[in-house]
């Protein structure tokens, strides 16, 4: 099942001799569960790209269908809902709000969605993130590899259909970096979180399940790394048992017995009519 269809996107800017592609007439589609990354130089279009994937911005022409709904045709009202229901948004610049703790960072769309936090949920992705000993820290008691663990929590919180991240270790050391990176393998595979990563970094980009190149607003290569994990196969009904053997009948006579039967009484008989023929 496609999670994401894309259909003759376009995205300009300008008018007349300074009109500018941001992107180009793009088709592709995303499989549920796969981890796709989009590389390309600055300015190729591909963080425009992810923008208009995640409501952010509007597509000049085309179509963007997320979970069988076409975002493309939406106000600002439906993407703002939009974008907190079905998308989780990565950003490079972490967005925090400074005077919210980590776990208040984290249960955040969920605050602002009026849902009951799902305490054991919480507890499971803070352990996964590694942020269990700085629940109650602000942000600005945090690494910088730490805040964006913080926002990739924030994104993955409300079990969006899609998570987005834009340049996520941009900011990072190597060290960090590889942990973000870590992060987000493993929301795509404990979660089963369909993931699209914009990069500029080839070695990051070579740990998804595919890898789109974008030029000048054009997709010049899509490249099917390996399969996305398949969803678990429905258990296999159990076998119907077979029908019990019926008991066998123990009082059935056996035919010997059955005969033996009759000749007694035909002696019992024979005997019967010689007492009445001596009568």
């Amino acid at each position: 099942m496609n999670i994401l269809e894309i259909s003759h996107l376009i995205k300009t800017y300008g008018k007349g001799d300074n009109l500018v592609k941001a992107v180009d007439d793009v088709s592709f589609s995303v499989p549920e569960g796969q981890f796709l990354a989009i590389v390309g130089a600055s300015g190729s279009g591909k963080s425009t790209l992810l923008h208009m994937i995640g409501g952010v911005d509007n597509p000049t022409k085309g179509d963007i269908i997320i979970d069988g709904e076409n975002i493309s045709k939406y106000n600002s009202d439906k993407l703002a809902v939009f974008r907190r229901e079905k998308v989780g948004i990565i950003y490079q610049f972490y967005n925090l709000i400074p005077v919210l703790n980590v776990s208040e960072n984290i249960t955040l769309p969920c605050d602002l969605g009026n849902k009951k936090v799902d305490q054991e949920y919480l507890k499971d992705l803070i352990e996964t993130l590694g942020l269990t000993d700085r629940v109650k820290n602000l942000p600005n008691q945090l690494s910088g590899g730490q805040q964006q663990r913080v926002a990739i929590g924030r994104a993955l919180f409300n079990h969006p259909k899609i998570i987005l991240a834009d340049e996520p270790t941009g900011n990072l050391d190597k060290k960090s970096s590889d942990e973000i990176v870590n992060l987000l393998k493993t929301a795509n595979q404990k979660y089963h979180q369909t993931v699209i990563l914009v990069t500029h970094d080839a070695n990051i980009a070579a740990q998804a399940d595919r890898i789109i190149t974008f030029e000048d607003g054009k997709i010049i290569s899509d490249k099917l790394q390996h399969e996305a994990p398949a969803p678990a196969p429905a258990p296999a009904p159990a076998p119907t048992p077979a029908p019990a053997a019926r008991p066998t009948d123990t009082t059935k006579p056996t035919e010997a017995e059955e005969i033996a039967e009759l000749e007694e009484i035909e002696r019992e008989v024979e005997a019967e009519n010689e007492s009445s023929n001596a009568a």
